[in-house]
């Protein structure tokens, strides 16, 4: 494995930003915990499909966060991740991101040619497999073996692709490089996460995170739904497995577990910690989402034409609520008899909007199912042009606030500060 690769460091944070003005307030997040003695580094993503919906290019994330750092004299490293890549997105994005998250999707169930060759490189998968951290043996077969390697080699193999395409491009700048394997229909075993990091090892890739499913729901912009013991069972094997890939594979030291759709997932972060914590492993967190719900509560509070944006933007989600739910329908649980109609909100104070929205579990006036609608709506407020850009500029004081508070208090602290 390269030994010029960017080193991540052992705990980051995805921040995304949909409309490229809040790099300020998220850095001020980590320069709170940088102050507390943790450095927390802050990995600025957008996707392509993001950027198709705000008509930006990934030039102005790295042009935010460069002037955020510089503003704030941030001395730690940083970064901006051209987030679910694949080949035919990549090219924007090659010069301005140094962190490139592989998504192979679309890759995971197609064969392989070279399953059966894979499993015979890799006896060493067969048989009692023992991982420090796990306390039973897992139990193995060549058939197990092959049987993974059907579901998931030609994905490792396509990540290999375009790894290569992307350090061919850079022509020697170094990166970060993530794969992205959440997106399936089960969560991974550790013997598959073991053979799948087997696989990307193959394939020469320098691998500092992967994304793998878990179990329970992820839902946008709220809570973990799912069994909290499974899960914190699930991510110390995770952790186990990735210990043993980095010592027998020769993956990167700094490989860790990336957490998608990782914002506001309150519920798992003490597991998550305990476990980090008990190891002395890194992780990962992406928070795309939550920013941009920070900025509707910041319009809301803020009051006047402030607040009337965000009641008119809840009125067009609420319109469109069918097409803008659509593409997320697999990590949304909307209960539409739960969500008010826009002509209550239209009455609502800038109180009630924000304690409808804040994701504050102890208010009786929290609604999980408006604030996942919100949570997709962000294409309203890019349709909405410079009405919505200009506004962001006038309450800038109290939308910042909230996006620091939010990262900082709600997130930050109970993954890194906490005590255990």
């Amino acid at each position: 494995m390269s030994e010029s690769l960017l080193k991540l460091g052992q705990f980051s944070l995805g921040v995304g930003d949909r409309f490229a003005h809040q790099a300020k307030a998220q850095l001020q997040a980590c320069c709170r915990a940088d102050s507390r003695g943790v450095t927390v580094v802050p990995v600025w993503n957008k996707s392509n499909r993001e950027h198709n919906i705000v008509h930006s290019h990934p030039s102005s994330v790295r042009a935010a966060a460069d002037e955020a750092v510089r503003r704030l004299a941030w001395k730690h490293p940083y970064f901006v991740d051209a987030d679910h890549i694949n080949l035919s997105t990549v090219e924007p994005f090659l010069d301005c991101s140094d962190f490139f998250t592989i998504d192979v999707a679309a890759a995971i169930g197609r064969r392989s040619e070279c399953v059966e060759a894979f499993a015979t490189r890799h006896p060493e998968l067969v048989g009692k497999v023992r991982v420090t951290g796990i306390a039973e043996p897992l139990g193995i077969t060549r058939a197990d073996v092959v049987a993974i390697a059907s579901k998931y080699l030609y994905a490792a193999e396509e990540a290999g692709r375009i790894y290569r395409h992307v350090a061919e491009r850079r022509a020697g700048r170094p990166f970060v490089t993530e794969v992205s394997m959440d997106e399936t229909d089960a969560p991974q075993t550790p013997l598959e996460l073991l053979v799948i990091l087997a696989a990307l090892a193959d394939e020469r890739i320098p691998i500092q995170t992967i994304a793998p499913k878990f179990t329970g729901r992820f839902n946008k912009g709220v809570d973990y739904v799912g069994n909290l013991s499974a899960f914190e069972g699930e991510f110390s094997d995770d952790l186990a497995v990735l210990a043993q890939a980095i010592s027998q594979y020769g993956l990167p030291q700094s490989l860790k577990l990336s957490i998608h759709s990782g914002s506001d997932k309150f519920s798992i972060y003490t597991p998550m910690r305990r476990a980090l914590r008990k190891t002395g492993a890194g992780i990962h967190v992406k928070t795309a989402g939550t920013t941009w719900l920070e900025e509707l509560i910041g319009l809301a509070e803020a009051d006047g034409d402030g607040l009337k944006l965000a009641k008119d933007v809840y009125a067009e989600a609420y319109a469109h609520r069918e097409a803008l739910c659509e593409p997320y329908a697999a990590v949304i649980d909307i209960r539409e008899a739960r969500l008010p109609r826009p002509a209550e909100v239209q009455s609502w104070s800038a109180s009630d909007y924000t304690s409808a929205l804040r994701h504050d579990q102890s208010n009786p006036q929290f609604n999980p199912d408006l604030r996942q609608l919100l949570h997709v709506g962000y294409k309203i407020a890019a349709n909405m042009g410079d009405r919505y850009l200009k506004m962001l500029d006038e309450c800038e004081q109290t939308i910042a606030r909230n996006v620091t508070q939010n990262l900082f208090e709600r997130h930050i602290c109970p993954l890194f500060l906490a005590e255990a």
